[in-house]
């Protein structure tokens, strides 16, 4: 194998319409999770320059015209930038690679759909109207939808460009000024994704980018002047984010993960079971929320699903995630690796049977082979694993699988496996969850108008058609009173 390129730009910020560069953190590095070796300093925003952006957005705020033509306006600026992005897609899978440590030929695709999800909401922002006129007898009355005011979007390190691409045109297309701070592991993809943006010609104040750790995430969600706070990552950090929201009841969108359940029922085709489960641990290297967790399987079906997963598993070709023929690449960060290590080592030590069949590459990143724990309680494996991890476990009955899952709900996404679909199908509307696929673990919408409520731990608010309009926009109703009406 030649040596890689991992050379990445530093970051750098974006405030009150000017690019400007951040302070760097002192003797820490960023590194490239396939060798360890640095690619740039880390980096932060001066508490002077976060006050000047926060003062920006709060200054740019107008809920503005929304007549059809501003709309127009608006989707011309989306359209552009979903054309610069296409431009972009190679750039943009590199640095997706480099920063998540998932195999570009991954990465790629993820960033080929960009521009598709950019024109989505320049399409919402022409077919929803801002101000629709109610039945009232006669009289004059409007439902507006009106932007919540200045937003800050806090993204991981896992969907490093698609999450802060999703999110932002959502709250740019809805009027809300945004405060972008991606994650202190992965802050040059969306560097780029705002590149597009600006580049397309954005209004002023519509977008900014501050860097940093989990104290300027801090500051960013406690200041009195963002309206709304928008956040995927942990449930540590997401706990702290609705506390303080509390104190000035800030609107809240927040994906917090769990340990997703996926259930094979008594029915089920081991070798469609083992397909998703290994395509559901192993996509993005295991890092991603609605990944499977918690298997609970038919007794009889849990010796040949074990048998089939780890022979799939042996033959994956785990390495440097900028190598074509890559299946799974590194974990992310060091922290991250190292979590995740405990995390199994804590299954271990609650009587789990470790099984790790994948040859690892001869680099010093940060590899672990895809992993099955069993012969453990799943009363006792409740920690999400948010890697190419799931623990297996035993259950008598398709309603004891069913209860097992929902003792401990993930909230977020689940997975049914069954040869009878409409059984399949009638368990699954039964998990606590706010998605549940059956049969499959793909990441694209089910299907058209797909939503999906955070259930419980999973977080607040949800997904679904029309982001811009459903999550940043609240409803004002304004109209001429009538003597008439009953009360």
């Amino acid at each position: 194998m030649t040596s890689k390129d991992n050379r990445i730009p530093q970051p750098v910020n974006y405030i009150a319409d000017d690019w400007s560069e951040c302070e760097t953190v002192h003797d820490a590095w960023n590194v490239d999770p396939n060798t360890r070796e640095p690619v740039h300093r880390a980096v932060t925003t001066a508490a002077g320059e976060l006050e000047r952006a926060l003062h920006h957005a709060e200054r740019t705020y107008d809920i503005g015209r929304w007549d059809d033509q501003a709309r127009r306006e608006r989707a011309d600026v989306l359209e552009r930038v979903a054309a610069l992005l296409e431009t972009r897609v190679e750039d943009i899978a590199r640095t997706d690679s480099l920063t998540s440590g998932a195999p570009i030929s991954v990465t790629r695709k993820a960033a080929s759909f960009l521009p598709a999800r950019i024109r989505s909401a320049a399409s919402d922002l022409l077919r929803i109207p801002h101000v629709t006129a109610l039945e009232a007898g006669g009289r004059d009355v409007r439902l507006h939808k009106v932007p919540w005011g200045p937003a800050a979007i806090l993204t991981p390190w896992n969907g490093p460009s698609f999450i802060p691409a999703a999110k932002v045109v959502s709250a740019v297309a809805a009027g809300c000024p945004v405060v972008l701070k991606p994650s202190e592991h992965a802050p040059s993809s969306a560097q780029i994704i705002v590149e597009c943006f600006v580049e397309a010609g954005l209004p002023a104040g519509a977008l900014q980018l501050v860097h940093g750790a989990g104290d300027i995430g801090a500051a960013l969600t406690t200041d009195r002047r963002i309206k709304i706070v928008s956040f995927t990552g942990g449930p540590g950090a997401g706990r702290a984010i609705a506390r303080a929201a509390a104190e000035d009841f800030k609107v809240l969108q927040l994906e917090l993960g769990g340990n997703n359940p996926a259930l094979v029922l008594e029915d089920a085709d081991v070798e469609v079971a083992a397909d998703g489960v290994l395509d559901g641990m192993t996509k993005l290297n295991g890092q991603w929320c609605e990944g499977p967790g918690k298997v609970l399987a038919h007794r009889r079906l849990v010796g040949p699903l074990l048998e089939t997963l780890t022979e799939r598993i042996a033959k994956l070709v785990v390495g440097h995630s900028l190598d074509e023929d890559v299946e799974i690449g590194p974990l992310s960060n060091a922290a991250h690796f190292h979590t995740l290590q405990s995390r199994i080592e804590g299954l271990r030590d609650l009587g789990a049977t470790i099984h790790q069949s994948a040859p690892l590459p001869d680099l010093d990143g940060f590899f672990l082979s895809p992993t099955i724990a069993t012969d453990v309680n799943p009363a006792r494996a409740t920690a999400e694993l948010f890697g190419p991890v799931v623990s297996l476990h035993p259950v008598d009955s398709d309603e004891e699988a069913l209860r097992t899952a929902n003792a401990t709900p993930s909230g977020l996404a689940a997975y049914v496996f069954g040869t009878d679909t409409g059984h399949a199908m009638e368990i699954g509307s039964r998990v606590l969850s706010g998605e549940v696929r059956v049969n499959g673990a793909k990441l694209a919408d089910l299907g058209e108008g797909s939503a999906q409520s955070f259930w419980g731990p999973a977080g607040i608010g949800g997904h679904g058609p029309a982001e811009s309009v459903r999550v940043f926009c609240g409803d004002r109703v304004v109209g001429v009173d009538s003597p008439g009406l009953p009360l």
